[in-house]
């Protein structure tokens, strides 16, 4: 996240900057931009057993908070897309 923060300086992409840095938690005083989720952590996607992971929990994340009862009923998903 970091060469992204260096690449939106060196594009002087003050907007975004400013904004990244108003997302910024008050306690974090090592860096001046949040970029990402408090607490998510980048993984690389090296084999297809780990991207069926990661979908796998995508799509049944709704399920799980109880919002629907199946994957392809939340709204947002493309779960039903994925299937046929």
């Amino acid at each position: 996240m970091r060469r992204i923060i260096d690449q939106l300086v060196a594009a002087r992409a003050q907007r975004i900057l400013d904004l990244l840095a108003l997302f910024k938690r008050l306690h974090k005083s090592q860096c001046e931009h949040q970029l990402g989720e408090e607490g998510s952590h980048l993984q690389r996607i090296e084999s297809e057993g780990v991207m069926g992971q990661k979908l796998k929990y995508i799509h049944y994340n709704p399920v799980k908070r109880g919002f629907v009862d199946l994957p392809e009923r939340w709204r947002w998903s493309i779960a039903r897309d994925s299937r046929g």
